[in-house]
């Protein structure tokens, strides 16, 4: 079992470091309150999180698998995304998501929305459908307006699991 140790010198330096093994992890505290601390080292060996720790309350907290912004007009453009490798376009209004690294099945949860310009609803355009077509594609789809499909401006794309 692991143990920390606090080591203190006369100048009132404080040292807080794991055992003295290979790969030490040491932060030094200076003396005088509000002065920055003057040298940490961590190991390449420190455990990474393996997951999302919940948030305050009964309901736990639990983050995107994926996500993408894209422009959906002209040429397909992704502005922004978590876990998506690429967009494909497979005519007016109808988009594959491609993700990077698979979901485990299909039965996960999707929100997409869509706006000819940032911030507005103009034009009546909506996502009808967003599911899986498999565990690395998501299709969109149907996205009409004013009773026609067209190709927003901007497409988001969320993705949970």
């Amino acid at each position: 079992m692991s143990s920390v140790v606090l080591a203190g010198s006369s100048s009132g330096t404080i040292t807080i470091a794991a055992p003295a093994t290979a790969g030490t992890n040491t932060i030094t505290l200076p003396a005088a309150t509000g002065t920055a601390i003057t040298s940490a080292t961590a190991a390449a060996d420190v455990p990474k999180p393996t997951a999302l720790s919940t948030a305050s309350g009964s309901a736990p907290s639990y983050s995107a698998r994926a996500w993408v912004n894209f422009n959906g007009t002209g040429t397909v453009a992704i502005r922004g995304s978590g876990n998506v490798s690429s967009i494909t376009d497979n005519g007016t209004g109808d988009y594959d998501v491609n993700l990077t690294t698979a979901m485990s099945d299909t039965n996960g949860s999707i929100g997409a929305c869509a706006a000819e310009t940032a911030g507005s609803n103009t034009g009546g355009l909506r996502v009808i459908s967003a599911s899986f077509s498999s565990t690395t594609v998501i299709k969109v789809s149907a996205i009409f307006q004013n009773g026609g499909v067209a190709d927003p401006q901007f497409v988001g794309v969320q993705v949970f699991r």
